[in-house]
């Protein structure tokens, strides 16, 4: 079972494949980013065929997405959430299956403590997957959290 983890963003989407074995096995991680400059509707078809091309890629079985479920700052919000349908529509039209989860059940799943800050969770990621140095950038290591939340909670 291959898994696909996406911290969704406009300017920045982050994803991470992790495959199921023994151990869990990382198999790419990396950023799509799209320039300020760009207006919305723009940006959001560049995620979706940057997204396209990663599901054509390593096929994945789910697709794993951090549930939006509070924000301090309705201008961050609004385009975070954009950014997230834009990913949906991209799942459903590869007729991919979703799962969310907020980061609470990640930052608890992957470091047993659901107020760990970024780093703790980048270092449980790194351990967990083996890695040779923490990923980077931070949104692909939060997208890497999020597709290792799914096999160690629904697997």
């Amino acid at each position: 079972m291959i898994i696909l983890g996406i911290d969704p963003g406009t300017a920045s989407t982050g994803y991470g494949i992790i495959k199921k074995a023994k151990p869990f096995k990382c198999l790419g991680y990396n950023v799509i980013r799209t320039a300020p400059g760009i207006e919305a509707g723009e940006r959001l078809r560049i995620i979706n065929n940057e997204l396209s091309k990663v599901i054509k890629k390593y096929q994945p079985d789910i697709l794993v997405i951090e549930k939006l479920y509070f924000f301090k700052n309705l201008k961050t919000a609004i385009p975070v959430s954009q950014a997230k349908g834009s990913i949906l529509l991209t799942a459903a039209k590869k007729k991919l299956p979703v799962c969310e989860y907020t980061p609470l059940q990640v930052k608890l799943t992957i470091t047993g403590n659901g107020r760990a800050d970024k780093k703790e969770v980048q270092k449980s990621i790194q351990k967990m997957l083996r890695l040779k140095e923490i990923p980077k950038p931070d949104d692909a290591a939060d997208a890497l959290a999020i597709a290792a939340t799914y096999l160690l909670k629904e697997i």
